[in-house]
């Protein structure tokens, strides 16, 4: 069974590969269903859904530690300790409730996405044409989302203008893009640190993020002279040495 599942985990094969993305697509339903709870009720059948969310997460972590050869640098890996408390946060609606933040932890299953994006690297032409893109993308999204839940953990119970985490995504926006509508602020002490560091520290990352999204793409290739490895698709001289480089084209510029 090891061997099987370390196949499905680490493996090449197409069935390996098709794995690994039925993973990543339930990390975005996962996503997705944590957003959606907020506006509902606690309800029966709402924990019963988070018990058996539960259950299939414990099985898969308990997967991801048999397919592991080293089974211990597996159980320190901080992801692997943040899905134990988003499974604990499923099993403990009591715990959930009195400790919204847990609900910060859940928005990180999306890290998981980048290892499989890597692997795409081997199996897709368009991925390694557009792979830049696609990684500064995957990074605005978790960073958008990990600032939401952490607005959304802090507020939802001290400020009448956070009710659902729709209402903390919006002002993150609205904050990021320096837009400012003002119809929602956060309050107390810990809400103007937190507006403060968004501000200054989160602006600063949203534009860089956004910039590498829809500025003209680098291509790949190491310049025999000085190793620069990034540069423009239709670059002659390396802007570092200016060593001629014979860049394989398409002739269309980025």
């Amino acid at each position: 069974m090891q061997e099987r599942l370390h196949e499905l985990y680490f493996g090449t094969s197409n069935t390996a590969v098709r794995t690994r993305w039925s993973l990543m697509a339930f990390d975005l339903v996962l996503i997705v269903f944590f957003i959606a709870t907020t506006f509902m009720q606690r309800t029966p059948s709402l924990l019963l859904t988070d018990y058996v969310l539960g259950s299939l997460l414990l099985l898969e972590w308990l997967a991801r530690l048999v397919a592991n050869r080293d089974r211990l640098a597996f159980l320190v890996q901080p992801i692997a300790l943040v899905d134990l408390v988003v499974i604990l946060s499923l099993f403990a609606p009591a715990v959930t409730e009195s400790l919204v933040f847990l609900r910060v932890l859940r928005t990180f299953r999306l890290l998981r996405s980048y290892h499989v994006l890597r692997e795409l690297r081997s199996h897709s032409v368009l991925f390694v044409r557009h792979e830049a893109v696609i990684f500064s993308a995957l990074n605005l999204l978790v960073f958008v989302f990990v600032i939401a839940a952490l607005v959304y953990s802090l507020q939802v119970r001290i400020n009448s203008e956070i009710s659902n985490y729709i209402d903390a995504f919006y002002f993150t926006i609205t904050t990021l893009t320096t837009t400012g509508f003002g119809d929602i602020t956060l309050v107390g002490s810990t809400g103007r640190l937190l507006s403060v560091v968004i501000m200054i520290v989160g602006v600063s990352l949203f534009l860089r993020l956004v910039q590498a999204i829809f500025r003209p793409r680098r291509v790949g290739y190491e310049c025999p002279d000085c190793g620069l490895t990034r540069h423009d698709p239709d670059a002659v001289h390396c802007k570092h040495c200016g060593r001629l480089l014979h860049i394989p084209t398409e002739g269309v510029g980025g």
